[in-house]
């Protein structure tokens, strides 16, 4: 719930989705929960850094941008798994867990869903996606046990 909703309910969620799998089994949970909530699922991709590849082909120059990449990349798999929900699919460049943070910021997220991938062993010392979200987040935060 965000901090302007006391009714409990859930009607944005974010959930970071790459084409790891780990993070399209939490995708499938956030699915699964808007679709009982009626809540709309905000995909979001990060693009640690954009680049750009020029390819030539005759007379034509085609420009691939990671960022452009990584949204169809996302939007591929939504459509492969034909949600009934409301969705919107996101691709920013920066930090996986910064760009989850800002994004739940926007769309005033009642919950972000995140999978569970290095919160054990030394990525619970050092660090991962899951737990710098579920120290920041401005609000709940489900980890899907993905592995």
């Amino acid at each position: 719930m965000s901090a302007d909703d006391t009714s409990g309910q859930i009607r944005e969620i974010v959930v970071g989705i790459s084409e790891a799998p780990t993070s399209q089994v939490a995708a499938r949970r956030a699915v699964e929960l808007a679709a009982l909530a009626g809540a709309r699922v905000h995909f979001v991709t990060a693009v640690e850094r954009v680049t750009q590849e020029r390819v030539g082909v005759a007379t034509d120059v085609f420009v691939f941008d990671s960022l452009d990449l990584g949204r169809e990349s996302v939007e591929k798999f939504v459509r492969s798994i034909d949600p009934d929900i409301e969705y919107t699919v996101t691709a920013v460049e920066g930090p996986p867990a910064r760009v989850l943070l800002e994004v739940a910021e926007q769309v005033k997220a009642d919950l972000i869903v995140v999978g569970n991938v290095r919160m054990q062993g030394l990525g619970r010392v050092l660090g991962s996606v899951g737990n710098e979200v579920l120290r920041s987040a401005p609000c709940s935060v489900l980890i899907v046990k993905t592995v």
